[in-house]
């Protein structure tokens, strides 16, 4: 029942958004869903978590301790991020950017967005990974493109067709990863694309169609993670998109691509018995993140700053995933949580400063602590928080990373170490002014959305100081199932 709820909560509130979302309650309306969709994620999970990995629908979707976290983590998101987007749309109305059309437009579709990770996450189908992978491609092409200005619809058609190219080639993947496995499951037809019965196989696999299979799946769904070189779509999507929608692009999407990808890994690893699946992983996430880190120096669009600080996290964690191991699988498993929370509300609060200034520009942004002290307090915690600043989350998962690379990949610690820095120096320096910069506006009443931005922060912080013993033998048991255990 509670996973039923999780599939068709959204969906449902697509259907019924689809007709509604112009009208004055579809916010609510929106958070509804939302609020049910996360109660039944906190079902399942205390379900899974008492009774251990569960399967529905003869055996096309289950929930394991890898998925019931992201899972959780999703709907969470999804709340917060609706939650937000009630106020934020309603300004967005009065002055004039969104019309009653884009609004049903913008409510539905991310109903339907959630609904396609959602189905990503829990799915057993291999095939139906890729379906709703295209299907939360096709739902946040619309929402980039909401504003129907020349720079959105650039942006809209620059993801739509990096990340169809990318598909493409994670489609043929899937169908490699099908012939892989024909002469062990041929006889099960379409049954043999379920992960769990290729997993129990894996020793059988044709390893050298597998091989091939893994780089097309890691080049397609790497897209779809923004991992460098493939990342082109990501900073324009984000920058041009509604705030909220940036949001969830950075806080959710990247981690389902990445979920799907790690997938992937363990079932080549466990048939091929190489370092090639790890290497790959770690040669795109050092890619990502040294490019990122450098080009965070050429941004002027606030968004566009977060958008390559989100390449340069995904980097880490994909090279964390790349490494194996137990502590390293762990610190990859928090530090995707602990980003999800922190982009977004960082996202929240850019998005309240660049409504307020009129301007996504850095250089038009000052004296965010004067005009709204908690839109100035919360892009600064916010900020300290992702540049990994003791105690905040962020920091321990990094030093849990590149304390592993220390001993595991000492060659590349220096790499990360650099970096780092350079994203430090580059975000502290365009974040300080806009905060604590000097201006002559007036100052403006406190807005009442930014209440996600210091719920997220403060479980941030928590996570920092202390992991709850379920929730680290959570991370724990996801951890040996991603090795191989």
């Amino acid at each position: 029942m509670d996973f039923l709820l999780l599939l068709a909560s959204p969906l449902t509130g697509a259907a019924v958004l689809a007709l509604l979302g112009a009208r004055r309650f579809a916010p609510e309306l929106n958070i509804a869903f939302s609020l049910a969709t996360f109660l039944a994620a906190c079902a399942l999970t205390v379900h899974v978590v008492s009774a251990g990995a569960l399967s529905f629908a003869h055996e096309q979707f289950f929930i394991d301790p890898f998925n019931v976290f992201l899972v959780t983590l999703t709907a969470l998101v999804g709340l917060t991020t609706a939650i937000f987007s009630r106020p934020y749309m309603r300004i967005e109305i009065e002055h004039g950017r969104v019309r009653a059309p884009q609004l049903r437009l913008y409510h539905s579709m991310y109903q339907l967005f959630m609904s396609t990770m959602l189905v990503a996450l829990t799915t057993n189908n291999m095939g139906l990974v890729w379906v709703a992978m295209e299907g939360a491609t096709l739902s946040t092409v619309l929402l980039v493109t909401l504003y129907r200005t020349g720079a959105s619809l650039e942006a809209g058609w620059k993801y739509f067709v990096l990340c169809g190219v990318g598909i493409a080639q994670a489609l043929f993947g899937t169908l490699l990863l099908y012939f892989a496995a024909e002469h062990a499951l041929g006889a099960e037809g379409v049954r043999a694309l379920l992960w769990t019965h290729l997993n129990g196989v894996k020793g059988q696999l044709e390893p050298k169609v597998l091989s091939l299979a893994f780089v097309f799946l890691l080049v397609g769904y790497g897209t779809k993670v923004g991992l460098a070189p493939l990342h082109n779509w990501l900073p324009d999507a984000h920058a041009e998109g509604p705030t909220p929608i940036s949001a969830v692009l950075s806080g959710l999407l990247l981690n389902v691509a990445l979920y799907a990808v790690v997938r992937c890994k363990i079932l080549v690893e466990g048939s091929l018995h190489s370092a090639l699946p790890s290497q790959m992983l770690m040669g795109f996430g050092l890619l990502s993140v040294l490019l990122a880190a450098f080009f965070l120096w050429r941004q002027r669009d606030i968004k566009r700053l977060f958008a390559y600080s989100s390449i340069e996290h995904m980097g880490i964690i994909t090279f964390a995933f790349g490494m194996g191991g137990a502590v390293a699988n762990f610190a990859a498993l928090l530090h995707m949580t602990v980003h999800s929370l922190t982009k977004s509300a960082i996202f929240f609060a850019a998005g309240h400063a660049a409504q307020k200034s009129g301007s996504q520009l850095m250089d038009h942004i000052r004296g965010l602590i004067t005009l709204s002290p908690t839109v100035g307090w919360g892009l600064m915690m916010g900020s300290l928080a992702i540049l990994g600043v003791p105690p905040f989350g962020v920091f321990a998962s990094e030093f849990l990373i590149l304390t592993t690379a220390m001993r595991e990949q000492p060659w590349a610690t220096p790499l990360l170490l650099a970096a780092l820095g350079v994203a430090f120096a580059a975000i502290f320096g365009r974040v300080q002014p806009m905060v604590f910069g000097e201006t002559t506006a007036r100052r403006l009443p406190h807005p009442p959305a930014l209440l996600p931005v210091f719920v997220h922060l403060g479980l941030v912080l928590a996570l920092g100081l202390y992991i709850p013993p379920y929730l680290a033998d959570w991370y724990r048991a996801a951890a040996r199932l991603i090795g191989g255990g």
